[in-house]
């Protein structure tokens, strides 16, 4: 595995503790910072103690807010967008990703291949308005 040239802040929200980290050690394998949320709320806590994500990899069955929410709620709490990877073991909710705004949607198990080519700098992201 290449490591990147251009490292990436990501966070990865799984409540699956081993999923998470294994998830992270992938990530950080292709040279990337990652860290792992196990909750909606470490996340958010995360995120307000300035960690600021280039990418999150959100997975949608998370208990209390699913992700979609989760992915909403960052991203108001963000200086800039994102990029948004839906990660989730429910089929049938890949329209749903595109319509709340993420780049990718995987089913589990993510293809560490896959992961890790999503994960390459691009231009700014601005939020939209809504």
């Amino acid at each position: 595995m290449t490591t990147a040239s251009h490292p990436l802040a990501v966070l990865i929200v799984e409540d699956n503790h081993d999923g998470a980290d294994t998830l992270a050690l992938l990530v950080r394998a292709a040279g990337h910072d990652a860290r792992a949320a196990y909750s909606p709320a470490t996340a958010g806590a995360l995120v307000r103690d300035g960690y600021v994500p280039d990418a999150v990899v959100l997975d949608i069955g998370l208990p209390g807010l699913d992700g979609y929410e989760v992915g909403r709620e960052l991203c108001a709490a963000l200086p800039r967008r994102p990029l948004l990877a839906a990660v989730t073991g429910y089929g049938n909710l890949d329209d749903r990703s595109r319509r709340e705004g993420f780049d990718h949607h995987f089913l589990k198990p993510v293809d560490p291949a896959v992961l890790v080519a999503i994960l390459q700098p691009g231009p700014p992201c601005q939020r939209g308005g809504s």
